[in-house]
């Protein structure tokens, strides 16, 4: 499928997911079609429960649809073993949450490396290129502090950070302003705002229209379906 005379970059088709509840099955996404072109901010906004965030651990290879493919670069990753989409997700993908998941007991560069360390690349380069990230977020002095010394806007900015430390193709951000007071907020959709210049595919999943209005384009989702349009 191409657009505008370009390949997509990421694609999704008839993407179908249920989870057991009790002696039913309850249909959360329910025949998904999306495609991305590259360097696109999307912002998928919904209500709780509508399906987002199951949408967003789909796109990031956490889980597998029922039915339907999903495709980055051309390569279909719907299907994968466990350890195959373990390894695609720290190549290729990005990810940055609404409650940073920082490790206590590693200090914020540590943290900014870690997933570089699981792939398998060399400590002294993760460290130059995570003093610099973190220098690029305004957490240069922060470097050897640990996550409980940090407020919770400093957390996500390093949260940020690692997510780019492989440089992925794809990042993925589910509510990451969603912990965060409304100035903080503001903050951290100025970091993205300043990343995405680096020709970085965000996609964002929020519950709330301020935060999405941020982003290139709109991506309403309700009741497991996607309704795109502009604005809000």
């Amino acid at each position: 499928m191409e657009k505008s005379g370009q390949p997509v970059f990421l694609e999704t088709k008839d993407i179908h997911k249920s989870y057991p509840m009790g002696k039913v099955s309850v249909q959360v996404l329910k025949g998904i079609d999306l495609a991305v072109q590259k360097g696109e901010w999307v912002a998928i906004l919904g209500a709780s429960g509508s399906g987002k965030t199951t949408l967003l651990s789909i796109l990031g290879a956490l889980e597998r649809p029922d039915n339907g493919g999903v495709s980055l670069e051309g390569r279909s990753y719907s299907s994968m073993s466990r350890a195959t989409a373990a390894a695609f997700r720290l190549s290729k993908i990005g990810f940055i949450f609404q409650f940073y998941h920082m490790l206590p007991e590693l200090t914020v560069l540590e943290n900014v490396m870690l997933p570089g360390l699981i792939y398998g690349r060399s400590s002294s380069s993760l460290r130059k290129e995570g003093a610099e990230l973190l220098v690029r977020v305004g957490l240069g002095e922060r470097l050897e502090h640990r996550p409980s010394e940090l407020s919770g806007g400093e957390q996500q900015r390093a949260a940020i950070a690692r997510s780019f430390i492989n440089s992925p193709a794809l990042i993925l951000a589910d509510e990451p302003t969603g912990n965060l007071d409304s100035e903080t907020g503001k903050g951290i959709l100025e970091i993205f705002k300043d990343l995405h210049d680096f020709k970085r595919t965000l996609i964002m999943v929020t519950h709330d229209p301020a935060v999405a209005r941020c982003a290139g384009r709109i991506v309403h989702v309700r009741d497991g379906i996607i309704d795109e349009k502009i604005g809000v």
